[in-house]
């Protein structure tokens, strides 16, 4: 039975991630306010793994919409005489190697943007997640960023240092590596995934504030369940796409089936070169 007043339809959802990158979700929703068990539900495991899913993919929408080809991936590990005894040290370590960049950026009138991650264990966690306590001792920390082109890449490694009392020179706090980005057909997915890939543990994520948001456009009354329903049955079809975002390339589609609210469909595209 119809609940009254609650109504269904699809939505078409348009995510543009700066002026390269376009992501469409059709999916079927309704007005259907969530009550005390979809509060419940949220609290679930599978709940949780949504979100964390969301949470990735937001991260990945992020990454695509400010970074690209010119800029730079930097991964940041320590040497056994600068091991951070807390996760605070390590947190300070990383917030002090991305102001040494900016103040560097700064002086060539450039403005940092940065999306940093810093993975870890602890030494409480014994195969379990860790605690984001800043006084636990970390263990196998090592840090992650996307940051805009601007400097040179040796340089840029080499403020990976720290003073040492008695010594002249700033000395290495481990191994620095910087890169040049390569986005593909994705942007630069598989970069926010390799920072993300730890599943056990811990991380924290942290960004500039001058980052682009990704635009959203939403549509509900584009397509039809019947619509939705017809192209499943040919869902590797990327002319239907092309023909519905002609500047676009599709690099993905992906189905999904619901036995409650039926078919939905993510479609990822790429502008097309002219």
């Amino acid at each position: 039975m119809k609940r009254k007043g609650v109504k269904k339809f699809v939505r078409e959802k348009k995510i543009y991630c700066g002026k390269d990158y376009l992501e469409v979700d059709v999916i079927p929703c309704s007005n259907q306010k969530k009550g005390r068990a979809g509060k419940s539900k949220e609290s679930s495991q599978a709940q949780k793994n949504l979100n964390e899913k969301n949470a990735k993919r937001r991260f990945v929408q992020l990454g695509n919409t400010n970074f690209g080809k010119g800029d730079l991936c930097v991964d940041c590990t320590y040497a056994d005489g600068f091991l951070p005894d807390t996760l605070g040290q390590a947190f300070n370590d990383i917030e002090n190697y991305i102001r040494r960049i900016k103040y560097h950026m700064g002086k060539k009138g450039l403005e940092l943007k940065y999306m940093a991650v810093t993975e870890y264990s602890t030494e409480e966690e014994e195969g379990e997640e860790g605690t984001a306590d800043e006084r636990a001792k970390p263990v196998r920390v090592h840090h992650h960023l996307i940051i805009n082109g601007g400097l040179d890449r040796d340089f840029v490694e080499s403020l990976w240092s720290k003073k040492v009392k008695g010594e002249k020179e700033k000395a290495s706090m481990g191994f620095c590596n910087a890169d040049r980005l390569q986005p593909n057909e994705n942007g630069i997915e598989a970069r926010c995934n390799y920072m993300q890939k730890r599943k056990k543990g811990c991380k924290r994520y942290s960004c500039s504030q001058n980052l682009k948001k990704p635009v959203i456009r939403k549509n509900d009354s584009k397509y039809s369940f019947k619509k939705i329903r017809e192209l499943s049955r040919t869902p590797e079809d990327k002319e239907y796409w092309r023909k519905q975002f002609p500047d676009y390339e599709p690099s993905r589609i992906e189905w999904e089936y619901n036995e409650f609210t039926g078919w939905a469909v993510y479609v990822k595209l790429r502008r097309i070169a002219k």
